[in-house]
């Protein structure tokens, strides 16, 4: 058993949450007990992880998405009202953190995908008010498109949406997970092989076409369990509490 605030001062260290400006806070949103014997971590925080946490006894709810953002209506919704009167009344805490963890090198969604795939992490891709969130996965030797295709099936659990117009070999893959295809443009002007990010967007076929590039959309939620599911497991691995990761698909 550890302290909330031990394990959330770890976490603040490690991710840097300062360093970034985002859509919405980072870090604890929804204080809780003191004490922390079970982590349940997930992707979005949603009402059906709440009450799963709830049902695994957790005391810290860890997520990627959080509950507030800038593009919300300003005050409580009925929805997001909800989930909070669920983590009061069971007196859980929760915690959220997006781009800091999109960008980290070690434990973030964009490296661990790169791994994941098979290719070398090489240098930050994908600014967002200075600072990167992806990064560019490279491989020497080229992977044939189909074979890159087939691992991001294996790897996200699903067939990518893809517009197979680059070249045969890939070598260079811009990386950024969940809504990222306004990054589309960057992975062209560096003259990558390919881009790699959750979801697509109407103008990316005429862009991958007219510039030669494959555009691949392997699902805003498949890319992003890869980061918080490491933070858990870290969690567990420096503070000795039970982790339990919630698998919720959601299609997008």
């Amino acid at each position: 058993m550890s302290q909330m605030n031990t394990i959330v001062g770890a976490l603040d260290e490690l991710l840097e949450p300062a360093a970034f400006r985002d859509l919405g806070p980072n870090g604890l949103q929804v204080p809780g007990e003191r004490d922390v014997e079970r982590v349940v971590t997930g992707v979005t925080a949603q009402r059906a992880l709440i009450e799963r946490a709830i049902e695994l006894d957790a005391q810290l709810v860890l997520v990627h998405h959080g509950l507030f953002w800038d593009f919300h209506p300003t005050g409580l919704t009925p929805v997001l009202a909800e989930r909070l009167r669920l983590l009061f009344r069971h007196d859980i805490a929760l915690a959220a953190y997006h781009l800091p963890l999109d960008a980290h090198p070690e434990v973030g969604n964009n490296a661990l995908i790169c791994a994941a795939l098979g290719l070398e992490r090489g240098e930050g891709f994908s600014e967002r008010h200075g600072r990167s969130i992806g990064f560019v996965g490279r491989s020497a030797d080229g992977i044939p498109f189909d074979e890159l295709r087939a691992r991001c099936a294996a790897v996200f659990g699903q067939e990518p949406f893809v517009w197979d117009t680059g070249p045969e070999l890939v070598r260079s893959v811009g990386i950024v997970s969940g809504g990222a295809a306004s990054s589309f443009g960057e992975a062209i002007a560096q003259g990558l092989d390919a881009f790699l990010t959750g979801e697509p967007a109407e103008h990316v076929m005429a862009d991958a076409r007219e510039s030669g590039t494959h555009f691949i959309a392997a699902g805003h939620y498949a890319t992003e369990t890869f980061g918080v599911r490491r933070l858990g497991e870290l969690l567990a691995e420096r503070f000795g509490v039970e982790h339990r990761f919630v698998d919720a698909p959601n299609p997008i």
